[in-house]
């Protein structure tokens, strides 16, 4: 960058031009955000990187002048030179901006300072808002007496007396209202009859406001009563066929590929290939014969239909019925079915907490399994998998194996205990079913884990999802453990960790996440999620009176004794973890992404101690950067260099911050600080400075920042990153930092490959 930074910025300006050097807004109001304010400027500096650095204007600088088509010119920015007219015209928007916003008599003016020997200008507007405009009188003139009763009696309307006067509000308003009208039947109702007529002339500071709903000039007067009128639903007709026209779009020939079918008032047509039992359809219907025209229920029925994951294509349409004074609906529902099986097979590359390998599945799909859009996934899976561990001084490349196959179950219904809950009806809830067996062989220890999952899941809107799993069963069988592993837990209390165990928990997860994909906007993701594990089985031990094992621990680290079930000692324990994460967009090169997150892990009973499944570790690739996966705390704890990097346990702190800027069409650079540790909850963990103290885990939490490469190849992006330590809890010289009380040496220094962002 500084090498670049050494190039003339203004290589292409002309003569008599001036490069837009920078652009500075200065407002006296906070009421209107600055975000705002921006995306009324017609002419911007070129975009930097850090805030000060313009690369892809360097990029552009490097380009030959003799060719119009250089590479570099089509990867870089074009210098902006400052445009006089421009600016006025901005003057104008952000005139307009206040205005929109009731502020009447704001004040918009620009200055510019040109620099003649370094050909740049620096532009900034200066902004005086005054007082703004409040609204003091609504008055309504509504031309029908059904519409003008329906809306008096409305309470949630967004514009009120003395706020201040806003355009925004105003068309918020307007579709309050159309969706108020619709969600009563008003079918043929929309924006056009709503106006407003604003008075700025009577008061100081104040204006009268008239809202208006009556048919517009422009329409028919028989067209547009029928805005006026409210109507009921009639029939009914589904028609799934491959053909995104529906039905009617079918050529004659194919008719016979068609059955057609009545029930009640409802027509099915359907190619013969995609058959759908009807009551899958009364179930997700909203819209029902005799109701009245509900437009939140059309919402709730696409939303329903396009949940199956069934159809490529749904379309929704309404149509008249031929006798118009019975003022009713026929309702008409096209459906494009997806292939009904399918079967793929794909490689990938894998990363788990930092540890890289290379995958493949065969993957099999059968949409309509009994026909009421029942999902069924196999998925067979085989890995390997690079373990950051050294043995006999050699590092081991792919020495992880792992064999598994997997069925999914999703029905579209509730199932079980859930279909007494009434509260689900409206989420489009989905049961799930699960299945699977895995097989892992790593360098410490083989493991087998069996499991059953049976569950909900369902979204109570566009941006919230939950999970609940009514049951999850797991049973891990470990053996072939390697000496030296051992070896290094033998004298430690986590060793029960590391026995044959079975798991059967409940679990709720809910999900909150605004981002989209292919959208560049500002986001929040929030996760939470609750586990508890191994009451039941306590208790129906205890009522059936069953006896306990005693063990007795030669090492001296507690005797104790415990129910198994299954010949297998069962987990019990209460666990809770949150997360929180928060994209900015600073503009379409840059961006800043934080995220924060807690996990808490209680054993008790029957196990007083977490199975290592369910404990937390840190580091790697999606952790603190800084060090190897599993090589960080918990605590203070230091392990010996000698083992494998195999640290976990009861709670996670971890907070991260990354500044990401797109360097050219494919790379991203980013810069990061993570932050965070492990600790053990129970005073039994006799690992050195492992427990979690509230007088002194803050001077426990690692630090450490560093820089990245992500090479984005559409389907997926492959990340690089360094990290550096600043603080290592476990070092005692300077407190545990680093920097300026000893040399940097190799060890602290991570390098992580991983596939995907970090967060």
């Amino acid at each position: 960058m500084i090498i670049g930074g050494s190039c003339s910025p203004v290589k292409y300006v002309p003569e008599g031009s001036y490069l837009l050097n920078k652009v500075d807004i200065e407002a006296d109001t906070r009421e209107v955000a600055k975000e705002d304010m921006e995306a009324y400027i017609r002419q911007k500096e070129n975009l930097k990187i850090l805030g000060a650095f313009r690369f892809h204007l360097w990029l552009y600088n490097l380009s030959s002048k003799k060719k119009q088509n250089d590479w570099l010119k089509r990867i870089g920015e074009e210098p902006v030179i400052y445009d006089k007219i421009l600016a006025q015209r901005s003057n104008s928007q952000l005139k307009q901006l206040f205005n929109n916003k009731g502020y009447f008599n704001a004040n918009i003016s620009n200055e510019v300072v040109l620099n003649e020997k370094k050909k740049k200008a620096n532009l900034k507007y200066t902004i005086k808002v005054g007082e703004p405009y409040h609204v003091r009188e609504i008055e309504y003139a509504i031309e029908d007496n059904n519409l003008k009763a329906l809306f008096l009696t409305d309470t949630a309307r967004l514009i009120q007396p003395d706020q201040i006067f806003d355009v925004s509000q105003l068309d918020a308003e307007r579709g309050r209202i159309v969706n108020l009208f619709k969600n009563h039947g008003y079918y043929y109702f929309n924006k056009d009859y709503i106006r407003y007529l604003v008075d700025s002339t009577l008061y100081s500071n104040e204006v009268n406001l008239n809202l208006l709903i009556e048919t517009p000039n422009n329409i028919d007067i028989k067209e547009g009563r029928k805005a006026y009128d409210a109507y009921t639903l009639n029939d009914f007709e589904v028609s799934v066929v491959p053909s995104a026209t529906g039905f009617k779009g079918l050529k004659k020939k194919n008719f016979l590929e068609v059955d057609t079918s009545f029930v009640g008032n409802y027509t099915f047509h359907h190619a013969k290939a995609y058959k759908y039992n009807p009551e899958l359809f009364f179930r997700l219907n909203k819209l029902k014969s005799g109701d009245l025209y509900q437009v939140d229920n059309v919402r709730q029925t696409f939303n329903g239909l396009n949940r199956l994951k069934q159809f490529r294509f749904i379309n929704i349409q309404f149509e008249e019925t031929p006798n118009p004074e019975l003022k009713q609906l026929d309702c008409t529902m096209q459906l494009a079915p997806l292939t009904k099986q399918s079967v793929s097979f794909d490689v990938e590359g894998t990363n788990t907490s930092g540890n890289f390998g290379i995958a493949g599945n065969l993957n099999y799909q059968h949409r309509n399994l009994f026909h009421g859009a029942e999902i069924w996934k196999v998925n067979f899976k085989g890995a390997v998998e690079r373990q950051q561990a050294v043995v006999n001084n050699v590092s081991n490349d792919f020495n992880t194996l792992e064999l598994g196959v997997e069925s999914v179950l999703e029905i579209p219904k509730l199932l079980g205990p859930g279909n007494a809950i009434r509260y689900f009806s409206n989420y489009l809830p989905h049961t799930v079913f699960s299945l699977g067996y895995n097989y892992q062989r790593r360098p410490d220890y083989t493991r087998t884990i069996s499991n059953f999952k049976f569950g909900y899941d369902w979204k109570s809107s566009k941006v919230v999802r939950y999970n609940w799993n009514l049951i999850d069963f797991n049973m891990v069988e470990l053996y072939e453990f390697d000496p030296d592993f051992i070896n290094s837990i033998e004298d430690l209390y986590i060793k029960s960790s590391f026995t044959d165990h079975l798991i059967l928990a409940t679990n709720l997860s809910l999900v909150y996440n605004t981002q989209e994909i292919g959208k560049r906007s500002n986001y929040a993701y929030m996760r939470f999620s609750f586990e508890s594990a191994g009451n039941v089985l306590q208790l129906a031990s205890t009522l059936a009176g069953r006896d306990k094992i005693a063990y007795v621990d030669e090492d001296g680290l507690g005797n104790y004794s415990y129910y198994e079930v299954l010949n297998k000692r069962f987990a019990q324990y209460v666990k809770a973890d949150f997360e929180y994460r928060y994209g900015h967009m600073i503009d379409k090169y840059n961006a800043i992404v934080g995220r924060a997150f807690i996990g808490v892990g209680l054993p008790y009973g029957n196990f007083d101690v977490l199975p290592f499944e369910k404990k937390y570790f840190t580091g790697g690739a999606n952790g603190i950067r800084a060090w190897q996966v599993r090589s960080l705390g918990p605590g203070s704890y230091q392990s010996s260099p000698e083992d494998y990097p195999n640290q976990s346990s009861d709670i996670k702190l971890e907070a991260n911050i990354e500044y990401r800027f797109q360097l050219m069409k494919i790379l991203e650079g980013a810069l990061f600080l993570d932050a965070g540790n492990i600790w053990a909850i129970n005073s039994k963990d006799n690992r050195e400075g492992a427990t979690f103290h509230f007088n002194k885990f803050y001077k426990q939490i690692a630090l450490g920042t560093g820089a990245g490469l992500r090479f984005d190849f559409s389907y997926f992006i492959f990340r690089l990153d360094l990290g550096m330590k600043l603080h290592d809890p476990s070092q005692e010289l300077g407190n545990g930092w680093i920097i300026g009380n000893r040399r940097l040496n190799n060890d602290d220094f991570n390098v992580s490959f991983a596939i995907g962002y970090p967060f």
